[in-house]
C-alpha cells in the first residue's frame, strides 16, 4: 500500500490518512466506516484513526486495519475518494519523535566528500521544522550559499523497538519513503558537528507516500538515483550500503530507543553537487527529483527566501 497524509485544497482542511489507489486518494477512516455500515468489514473492528499523528503511535495496527480496507477496493468504491489533483499531498508522517540520519553510508560518496572510511555508522539527527512535503518547496534560505542535495531511501518503523537483533529487525519497520536530505554544506563544514548544515527550516522534503514493508520485501536492493532539472546526478543501488538496514537498527536500537513513526535516512550516493569541479549547488527555481526503486517519485521547486 501506499499511504499518505493529504488535505482537500480549500481553507482550513485538516490532515487526514489515505491510500493511494491508482491517480486516487481514499480516506482510510471513512472508507473504513463505510464498509462497516455495509456489512463488508465487521461492525467490531477497531477503528482506524483519521489524524496521521494518531495512526503512527500504533503504526503496525494501523496498517493492519488499513490492509483490510485497501483488499475491498478491488469490488467497492466508496464516497470519500478524491483525485490527487483535488488533494495535497503532505510529508507522511508528520511529527516523528525522532529523525534519524546516517551519514557516509555509500563508499563511493566517502571517497567523493574526502572522508575516511567508517568502523561505525555516523549519526545524527535532523528536526521536524526541516521537514516538507511532496508538494512544497525547498527553502534556499540566505544562510547559506551552498545547498546540496542527497536522495536517500528513508525507513519508517511501525512499532517500538529497543536492543533489536539484526536477524528480526525488518519486523520493526512499517515502510519506506524517499527523503531527500537537503544539506547546507558551507554550514555543515564549518565545525565538526553537522547538525547547523543538517536542519535548516523547510529544507527536507518526504514523501510522496509511505509504501508499507510487505511491498518491498528486500530493502537492500533497490535502484536510488537523484536529477536536478532533468539531469541525471546520482544513481546507484542500497545494495551499496556500507551498513544496511538490518544493521543500523541493531546498532541505533541498543544505543536510542526507536518509537513508531519514527525515520531513519540510510545515506546517499555519491553525485552530490558539492563534490563536483566546480561544484554544481542547487539554485533558486531548480526542480529536484528523486526516485527510488518500488517507492516511485519525490520531486520540490527551490526558492529562494530572506
Amino acid at each position: 500500500m501506499k499511504l499518505v497524509n493529504y488535505c482537500l485544497k480549500h481553507p482550513f482542511a485538516t490532515s487526514r490518512m489515505g491510500v493511494m489507489t491508482g491517480s486516487q486518494v481514499v480516506d482510510l477512516a471513512s472508507a473504513q466506516t463505510e464498509l462497516k455500515e455495509t456489512g463488508v468489514i465487521a461492525g467490531d473492528t477497531a477503528p482506524i484513526a483519521a489524524a496521521p499523528a494518531v495512526f503512527y503511535t500504533d503504526a503496525a495496527l494501523h496498517i493492519k486495519l488499513a490492509a483490510e480496507v485497501y483488499a475491498q477496493l478491488v469490488r467497492y468504491k466508496p464516497k470519500c475518494m478524491f483525485h490527487r489533483s483535488e488533494v495535497k499531498l503532505l510529508t507522511p508522517i508528520p511529527q516523528p519523535s525522532k529523525i534519524i540520519c546516517i551519514g557516509t553510508n555509500y563508499a563511493d560518496h566517502v571517497k567523493e566528500m574526502g572522508s575516511e572510511m567508517p568502523q561505525y555508522p555516523v549519526l545524527f539527527s535532523k528536526f521536524t521544522n526541516a521537514m516538507i512535503g511532496p508538494e512544497d518547496v525547498i527553502h534556499k534560505s540566505a544562510a547559506t550559499e551552498a545547498l546540496d542535495y542527497e536522495v536517500e531511501l528513508t525507513v519508517v518503523m511501525g512499532k517500538k523497538a529497543s536492543k533489536v537483533l539484526k536477524e528480526e529487525a525488518l519486523d520493526y519497520v512499517a515502510g519506506y519513503t524517499i527523503g531527500n536530505d537537503v544539506s547546507a554544506r558551507d554550514l555543515q563544514k564549518r565545525t565538526p558537528q553537522w547538525l547547523q548544515g543538517k536542519s535548516l527550516d523547510h529544507t527536507t522534503p518526504f514523501g510522496p507516500w509511505m509504501v508499507t514493508k510487505d511491498e518491498i520485501p528486500n530493502p537492500g536492493e533497490l535502484k536510488v538515483e537523484s536529477f536536478v532539472n532533468g539531469v541525471r546526478r546520482q544513481s546507484s543501488n542500497t545494495k551499496h550500503f556500507i551498513f544496511d538496514i538490518p544493521y543500523l537498527i541493531e546498532f541505533i536500537t541498543n544505543l536510542i530507543t526507536l518509537e513508531p513513526g519514527d525515520m531513519i535516512m540510510t545515506g546517499t550516493p555519491d553525485g552530490v553537487g558539492f563534490a563536483m569541479n566546480p561544484p554544481k549547488l542547487l539554485e533558486d527555481g531548480d526542480v529536484v527529483t528523486m526516485e527510488i526503486e518500488g517507492i516511485g517519485q519525490l520531486e520540490n521547486i527551490v526558492a529562494a527566501k530572506s
